[in-house]
């Protein structure tokens, strides 16, 4: 949902939270149940059986931790829900109580990709990927306030709802 303010927009995003992944949870779950496993394994297996069970459990630790490590880093920039204040050239994103505020650079370039915005560097590495817009219009909107143009009120489709 899209609010206008004096200086900008505020902005409600729709989309889920990315704060979640079942491939890791699972992963994580796999791990525990091996833990148990070796356990289980160094009471009853010859010691060199038990040595190697522990050995594996111990390489799964560490493919576990690599992959949780590229997971943070590849969400890094990802936003998708909470509340986005737009105002020319920043932006504050509000999600369940953290704020994070966001400067852009003069080199930097905001890009409409769909219904999302993505925000790039002058290397064209990417630092934010902005989606769960209700509309492409907010999308647009959120764009075109970043860049420093001014909205108004007659510049925004307003939908009537019945309630």
């Amino acid at each position: 949902m899209l609010k206008l303010t004096d200086d900008g927009a505020k902005i409600t995003l729709q989309g889920q939270s990315q704060t979640t992944d079942n491939g890791m949870f699972w992963f994580g779950s796999a791990l525990l149940v091996g833990a148990v496993a070796v356990a289980f394994a160094m009471s009853v297996l010859p010691e060199r059986l038990a040595i190697g069970a522990l050995a594996l459990l111990i390489v799964g630790s560490f493919i576990f931790n690599r992959q949780r490590q590229k997971h943070k880093k590849a969400m890094v920039g990802a936003i998708s829900s909470g509340t986005l204040w737009v105002r020319a050239g920043e932006m504050v994103h509000d999600n369940q109580g953290k704020r994070e505020h966001i400067h852009l650079i003069d080199s930097d370039k905001v890009t409409l990709i769909g219904e999302q915005l993505q925000i790039v560097d002058s290397s064209d590495t990417r630092k934010y990927n902005i989606s769960g817009f209700e509309s492409i219009q907010e999308a647009t909107a959120a764009k075109a306030i970043l860049q420093g143009q001014a909205l108004s009120k007659r510049h925004v489709n307003i939908k009537m709802s019945d309630n």
